[in-house]
């Protein structure tokens, strides 16, 4: 995998955080720090892209004659 070096600037407040997270054992140094906060942001974008989609869909498959009950039964079943 390549790599890029990135320069960043941190406010002190920030800077503290990101060393306490380290002291904390949680990680070892800044990057790794930096590169799973990228990551956690990568996939939770990526999970409201997808709900969006879905919603997307939802509006474009037009008015359902199914109750609420309908829907709440095939949940239920593993339908939905």
């Amino acid at each position: 995998m390549d790599t890029v070096r990135k320069s960043i600037t941190f406010t002190n407040q920030q800077n503290d955080w990101i060393r306490l997270q380290i002291q904390q054992g949680d990680f070892t140094n800044d990057s790794e720090y930096i590169r799973d906060l990228v990551r956690k942001d990568q996939s939770q974008n990526l999970k409201l892209m997808e709900l969006k989609n879905a919603i997307d869909q939802g509006f474009n498959s037009g008015i359902s004659n199914k109750t609420i009950s309908d829907l709440m039964t095939e949940v239920d079943n593993g339908k939905l």
